[in-house]
């Protein structure tokens, strides 16, 4: 079933000459723009009595407007008994701590078993929250920290906060290739032009921004923080392997294993069979969506990227190379 809201305000004098749409927008701001505007093309908006559905209509100020609308919830997805790595929780938003081999949503291939389903069953009330409450997502195989909205005003305003880049997320990844400094990628993502599955640097894709500086060089490997700027899919292993630096383990954008001369055999071992991209979500940062309270959470590394991290430094001490 769907959520049914009704809605009754007067348009200011002061908006005189605004656009329907912006007009909802001003007096709703709990709700988001591409939400008002499917309200009003399905004709569940009217002005002074009269169904409106053209966004663009111009208003005079002192109009009555009354929105009858529904707001779909998830139900359609089975709530499902999966543990959740709850890093913290209140009564508007929840932050998660996702392990590995864990898909956020469902989608072609993964009906069930994901984020989402483990979200209903931990708190049934997410049904009535779009995508029960998901404001961003991790790959499946990318480890680390995501907020949850627990209400739609709460994922309204976190969605505003990431399209404004107020939210801070901050990466730890392990990359192929000595990287001589930290810097900035500022480089389009876009669908790639024959592999669909993937993304790729393109100049007619999306902006996309990637900071990121060095924390520690191994002999053929770099680990490296990076902090997005803005959240396209796949944006660190896209931005990295255009940096002809993949992260080990991400065989989709060419991190595949490449020991250094005179390796051992535990460490070509341990390279060939880390079977997923290095990456891990390590620090989020935002304003809370209700009481503005500033917070922040990390999460500490996972055990394969520790142990990782262990054989490239027992490589650089048994081939006499700093560690700096």
């Amino acid at each position: 079933m769907a959520q049914q809201i009704e809605l009754t305000n007067t348009v200011r004098e002061s908006q005189l000459g605004k656009r329907l749409d912006q007009v909802i927008a001003e007096l709703y701001p709990d709700y988001s723009r591409s939400r008002i505007k499917e309200w009003i093309l399905k004709d569940m908006v009217s002005v002074n009595g009269e169904i409106d559905n053209k966004p663009r209509s111009k208003m005079m100020g002192g109009e009555e407007l009354f929105i009858q609308a529904e707001i779909e919830d998830e139900l359609r997805w089975v709530a499902q008994d999966i543990p959740l790595d709850i890093v913290y929780e209140d009564n508007d938003i929840l932050v998660i701590n996702k392990p590995r081999d864990f898909v956020v949503h469902p989608g072609a291939g993964t009906p069930d078993g994901t984020v989402l389903n483990a979200l209903l069953h931990h708190y049934p009330a997410l049904a009535e929250v779009p995508r029960a409450g998901i404001v961003h997502r991790l790959d499946k195989d990318t480890t680390g920290l995501m907020v949850v909205a627990k209400t739609i005003q709460a994922q309204t305003r976190l969605v505003r906060a990431l399209q404004k880049r107020q939210i801070t997320r901050e990466y730890e990844a392990i990359a192929i290739g000595q990287m001589t400094g930290g810097g900035t990628i500022e480089k389009p993502i876009g669908r790639h032009s024959t592999k669909r599955i993937c993304m790729a640097v393109h100049e007619l894709g999306k902006d996309a921004i990637t900071h990121y500086r060095v924390a520690e060089r191994f002999r053929e490997h770099t680990r490296i923080v990076l902090r997005l700027e803005t959240g396209r899919t796949h944006q660190i292993r896209v931005h990295m392997s255009y940096m002809s630096h993949p992260l080990v383990g991400d065989v989709i954008y060419g991190g595949r294993p490449r020991p250094p001369r005179h390796a051992s055999d535990q460490f070509i071992h341990a390279l060939r069979s880390f079977d997923r991209q290095a990456l891990h979500a390590r620090m989020l940062r935002l304003s809370h969506p209700i009481t503005g309270e500033l917070m922040e959470w990390h999460a500490p590394l996972p055990n394969d990227m520790v142990a990782m991290i262990d054989i490239l430094r027992k490589d650089n001490v048994e081939n006499n190379e700093d560690i700096y």
